[in-house]
């Protein structure tokens, strides 16, 4: 009888160890002040150009990353950037000016993290984004109070810029007033002799804070004229489109400002289909700009929003970084302008 000895088992590697800044440095040929002043972007010293490219050639060699937490203790606070996600449905001109945000941000050395929220507002939020313990929060809406933007800086937040329609207590505001959309559109309308609008108002949940200014802009814009505005509740949906156009007649309007330009184009099919001519019977306008837009026949009219400038936002937030002392500054940053096409 042969006897089987079965080999032993291989002893498990040994998890390898990170690499450290001092390892880069020993492959570059350079102190570890130097790895870290060009790891770090940090513009007060100078490293010669081949220097920089033998750090960050030993630093991908190696797969060294630097740690996170450690920057955050040598500079006295984080380079985290934290922007709560959007309690209402963002869209592509929003996502545009998210991306450009970033990226200035980015190429000032910040760590840009959106959080998740769902389901927690004012102080509790503040709490939750506290507990990261950003170096700034970029608040999509006016966000938490006072109390919760206190929290923020009590946590280590150097900046805290709230994006809405009105300005918190000890918090940066970039001032978005919505209204200036529905009273450009609806004036347009008006000028060029519509005088029973309707206005489109989402049934979107967390688009109220857009859709409520955008109507109370449509109304002053006819304020103390023979026109009327009439306000639609319509759901992002076909048949709801279809619901509302068949009733078209009996609402008796010759112009409609769709809130954007997904509405508009939603509701301009659904008119179509029931053989409401735009804008011969009705004329249509929306908002945002989209190229969509531009490929419909007849071609879009919309209202052009200007947001604010990523670029100048990520300056705002760095300003506020490096002196979290400096009294709040509020800017009004939306603009609008219409772009008349064949719709209307």
């Amino acid at each position: 009888m042969v006897q089987i000895t079965k080999p032993p088992a291989p002893e498990p590697l040994a998890p390898r160890s990170a690499p450290t800044s001092a390892d880069v440095a020993r492959l570059a040929g350079v102190s570890r002040a130097t790895v870290s002043y060009v790891l770090n972007n940090t513009s007060a010293v100078r490293i010669s150009e081949p220097t920089r490219r033998r750090v960050h050639d030993a630093a991908r060699e190696l797969g060294y990353v630097p740690h996170a937490a450690a920057r955050s203790l040598r500079a006295g606070h984080s380079r985290t950037v934290l922007m709560p996600a959007p309690s209402f449905p963002a869209g592509p001109l929003y996502s545009r000016f998210l991306d450009e945000l970033q990226g200035a941000l980015g190429r000032l050395d910040y760590t840009v993290v959106q959080y998740g929220s769902v389901g927690l507002r004012g102080d509790e939020a503040a709490r939750a984004w506290a507990e990261l313990r950003p170096v700034a929060v970029l608040v999509p809406g006016s966000g938490p109070g006072p109390h919760g933007v206190e929290i923020l800086k009590r946590s280590g937040a150097r900046a805290v810029v709230t994006l809405g329609h009105e300005a918190v207590e000890g918090a940066h505001a970039l001032l978005m007033d919505h209204a200036i959309v529905g009273h450009s559109a609806v004036r347009h309308l008006h000028d060029r002799g519509r005088r029973r609008i309707g206005v489109v108002v989402p049934a979107e949940d967390g688009l109220e804070v857009f859709s409520a200014p955008r109507l109370a802009g449509a109304r002053r814009a006819v304020r103390d004229t023979d026109a009327t505005v009439t306000e639609l509740p319509l759901a992002y949906d076909e048949g709801a489109a279809a619901r509302l156009a068949a009733r078209w007649d009996a609402l008796g309007l010759d112009a409609v400002f769709a809130y954007n330009d997904e509405y508009a184009m939603l509701l301009m099919r659904a008119l179509q289909d029931e053989g409401v001519r735009v804008p011969a019977d009705t004329a249509v306008i929306g908002a945002d700009d989209l190229m969509l837009g531009r490929l419909l026949r007849p071609r879009l009219s919309t209202v052009h929003l200007e947001l604010p400038s990523g670029r100048d936002l990520a300056a705002l937030v760095d300003r506020a970084v490096h002196d979290p002392g400096a009294a709040p500054e509020r800017h009004e940053v939306l603009g609008a302008a219409v772009v008349h096409r064949e719709s209307s």
